[in-house]
């Protein structure tokens, strides 16, 4: 059998949409550089951390909701399919979509690594690049092997061109069009 690679994907992309669509319940998949992924299903405090990020931007941009999960086509990095753990958009900007939705208007993305072993690859290489491509202006990545929060900005050619990273603790801006400030102490609670 011949590796796949994002230039001999292991299928199409509505082949791929096809097996997502009939996929049990349980699974969550993703078509990121031509391979087909199983997205982890999350610990608790990964899903903690998930909640206070939305808790973050609910208190500071009542006017964005942080949607969990939600299908993305990022088609300008190989026809590629994401799930972000968060996507942060407009109230009611996704009314009507179905399973894969258009990136335009989504102002940012959020990834909380798992404890996987493909999550360097996956959150901090493949979907950075995915989202940049798409042309999403910021990703929000909480990496928990380094206990520290990393802001990317400025997409530009499939790259973002800016990067803030901070420890746990320390407060980081997230650049307009989200235009708030964390307080990051609260992640301390789940480091371990």
């Amino acid at each position: 059998m011949t590796p796949s690679t994002a230039d001999r994907p292991e299928m199409g992309i509505e082949e791929f949409e096809e097996l997502a669509r009939t996929a049990p319940e349980t699974v969550r998949l993703e078509f990121i550089d031509g391979k087909l992924e199983v997205k982890p299903v999350p610990d608790g405090d990964h899903d903690e951390i998930i909640m206070w990020v939305q808790e973050q931007c609910m208190q500071h941009r009542p006017d964005l909701r942080l949607y969990r999960e939600r299908g993305l086509k990022t088609e300008g990095y190989r026809q590629g399919r994401a799930r972000p753990d968060g996507t942060l958009a407009p109230r009611r900007h996704f009314a009507g979509h179905g399973e894969w939705s258009d990136p335009k208007g989504v102002v940012m993305t959020v990834e909380v690594t798992s404890r996987e072993g493909d999550t360097n690859r996956r959150d901090r290489l493949d979907k950075r690049v995915g989202y940049a491509s798409a042309g999403i202006p910021v990703y929000l990545l909480i990496d928990r092997d380094d206990c520290t929060v990393n802001v990317f900005s400025e997409p530009e050619d499939g790259r973002y061109r800016s990067l803030t990273s901070r420890p746990y603790g320390v407060a980081i801006e997230l650049p307009d069009p989200v235009g708030i400030t964390l307080d990051t102490g609260e992640l301390k609670d789940y480091a371990s």
